[in-house]
């Protein structure tokens, strides 16, 4: 066993794509940890998407055994995800840290997520060790990022270490510099035990297994525990570490990193954030600082192209949440689609992997409607509900106000790119913070935003304002009233629930005109005249008319009277009066996708 001073508990951050997945290669292999046999990129990264998108998704912490200057040390390497839908769980990895990596791209310098994580590190009061990575490359300026990192962050970078995580240059330096940096854990080794979850996964033979930090105390198999959150107890079967896959040992004592099986049943029932205990000694231990429940920011309906797959991705969905807890759903039915669920997502990046992952995986091909924020709907009898769906938004004269969750942004571009970015913000309806120039060319301007005008197409539109080089990073701050509306689409007189949306009135005209034209486009012509309306309540705001197809009734008279025309037209006229009042309009799902794509956001109001 590792005694306490000869352990080292750090976290790697970084913006997405400075390297972090490839300085834990780097790591590993220089450390002897895994075999040059078994050595392949991106090591500690599971999944075909985090290969494919090169980012960290799922979290795989990895005990290393160094040897610095003689002495054995025990390197705990508390993996986290980078990129800001998945706060939370790096702020808890980094709660179950005494240090910190602080990588940065030779290349690219500071961007906006590496200055977000880098004060969160600061908080949990962490050892931060500046590192400037890709130094290899020919466009490389790690003096100057260096710099960089002072100005903006206030780091010292006297003693930063410049590494090539590619070519392993710099490597030996960094693991003298963990060792010697970074603080031994602190914890009571005799006191009761507490640790912190900071992950799960679920095993299909073994149940939920728990990834923790034991802060005091020590852990051993057979002890009852309680998880002090939920309030569920279990006896633990099966205690080890990753070494990188999981080696038994019986036994976590306190400072140690290493995963916990207990036939938990459910991923539901395991929080991140929350603390262990003994069952018995419950009552008496004070919980870990900072547990609170997952926030799920982004709604959406998904359903089957095909509803004969139905329960197929109901099936596929509880398998998928049996390894994802901030992943929710819930059966919904539309008369559009059909029956589908209502799901739940932290942020649009978590949303658009777990929607490719259902397809990957199950092979499950699907609709999903646009992405909706969570509402809140104040009611005329002073009762708050929170809408999540167009389609749940209480009768409008039930509603005494309706308010928008709002995040402070911190978008970081070019200098030159000043002007057209504050031009997005405001057409966006944001309002301005502050600015704050990192360097001579680098601007973090700060907005607080709609959180409903993100989600849309801001993203785009902020890599054009900035040719590529803006980044941003954003936190929840809570709700605000707002002059919000609900825009119903009607085709053919019915009511399409999915093509419904939640926006602010002043551009309530411009989105509903924008969609009922582009939905005249992709609804096939009918044999009567369909009528797509957009309205606001009983109002209709736009209007668009398919012409029918017309059948040449009258080519087989060649001669003749007249009124032997009138009197075919006059049939065909009664029978596309009858098919329209029968007829049933087809919409294809290109048309639900159209909602995402709407060119809207009018100058001025109207």
């Amino acid at each position: 066993m590792t005694d306490l001073e000869h352990i080292r508990n750090f976290s790697i951050i970084a913006h997405i794509d400075h390297g972090k997945s490839t300085l834990a290669d780097r790591l590993l292999e220089r450390t002897g940890s895994i075999s040059p046999r078994e050595m392949r990129e991106q090591f500690l990264d599971s999944m075909d998407l985090e290969r494919e998108r090169g980012i960290t998704i799922k979290a795989h912490p990895v005990s290393i055994e160094a040897e610095v200057d003689g002495e054995k040390w025990l390197l705990n390497l508390i993996d986290c995800p980078g990129h800001v839908d998945f706060t939370y769980e790096v702020s808890r990895a980094l709660a179950a840290c005494e240090g910190a990596i602080l990588l940065v791209d030779a290349t690219q310098g500071v961007e906006a997520q590496t200055v977000a994580n880098v004060y969160m590190a600061l908080e949990y009061d962490l050892e931060v060790i500046p590192v400037i990575n890709k130094i290899d490359l020919p466009t490389a300026r790690p003096l100057d990022v260096a710099e960089e990192v002072e100005e903006t962050i206030g780091l010292d970078c006297t003693d930063a270490v410049y590494t090539s995580a590619k070519t392993g240059e710099g490597v030996e330096e960094l693991i003298e510099a963990i060792v010697k940096r970074i603080p031994p854990p602190r914890g009571r080794p005799d006191a009761p035990p507490r640790a912190l979850i900071f992950d799960a996964a679920f095993n299909d033979y073994r149940g939920v297994i728990v990834y923790l930090r034991v802060f005091d105390g020590s852990l051993k198999e057979g002890d009852r525990i309680r998880m002090m959150g939920v309030g569920a107890e279990y006896e633990i079967g099966e205690l080890g570490k990753f070494a990188p896959d999981m080696v038994r040992t019986g036994e976590l004592r306190c400072g140690e990193v290493g995963y916990l099986v207990a036939q938990i049943k459910s991923v539901r029932d395991v929080r991140v954030g929350d603390t262990i205990t003994l069952a018995d000694a419950a009552d008496a231990v004070e919980p870990l600082p900072g547990y609170r429940p997952l926030q799920r920011m982004v709604y959406c309906g998904i359903f089957p192209t095909d509803n004969e797959n139905f329960d197929n991705l109901r099936k596929s969905m509880e398998k998928l949440s049996l390894n994802d807890s901030a992943f929710t759903f819930e059966p919904i039915n539309s008369d559009a689609l059909g029956f589908g669920f209502l799901c739940g997502f932290l942020g649009l990046l978590h949303m658009e992997i777990v929607k490719e992952r259902l397809e990957r995986e199950f092979g499950i091909s699907l609709i999903s409607t646009a992405p909706n924020v969570t509402y809140q709907v104040v009611k005329t009898d002073g009762s708050i509900v929170e809408v999540n769906s167009p389609a749940r938004m209480p009768d409008p004269g039930h509603i005494e106000e309706i308010r928008e969750p709002i995040v402070r942004a911190d978008i970081m571009v070019p200098q030159e790119a000043i002007g057209p970015m504050m031009k997005l913000c405001e057409e966006k309806r944001a309002r301005y913070v502050d600015t704050r120039y990192l360097s001579t060319n680098r601007v973090v301007l700060v907005y607080d935003f709609p959180y409903s005008e993100i989600i849309y197409d801001f993203f785009d539109k902020m890599k054009s304002a900035t040719r590529g080089y803006g980044t941003i990073d954003y936190t929840f701050r809570g709700y605000e009233k707002a002059d919000l509306v609900k825009v119903d689409i009607l085709i053919a007189g019915q009511r399409v629930d999915a093509l419904s949306i939640i926006c602010h009135r002043s551009v309530a005209y411009y989105r509903g005109r924008k969609l009922v034209q582009r939905l005249r486009k992709l609804i096939p012509r009918q044999l009567f005249q369909v009528t797509i309306q957009a309205a606001v309540g009983q109002r209709v705001i736009a209007r668009e008319d398919i012409k029918p197809l017309a059948k040449n009734v009258t080519a087989k008279c060649y001669g003749g009277d007249v009124t032997r025309k009138r009197k075919l037209l006059e049939r065909q006229k009664e029978g596309k009066k009858r098919m329209k009042s029968i007829g049933r309009v087809e919409v294809p799902q290109e048309a639900f996708l159209s909602v995402l794509s709407i060119e809207d956001e009018p100058k001025k109001k109207p």
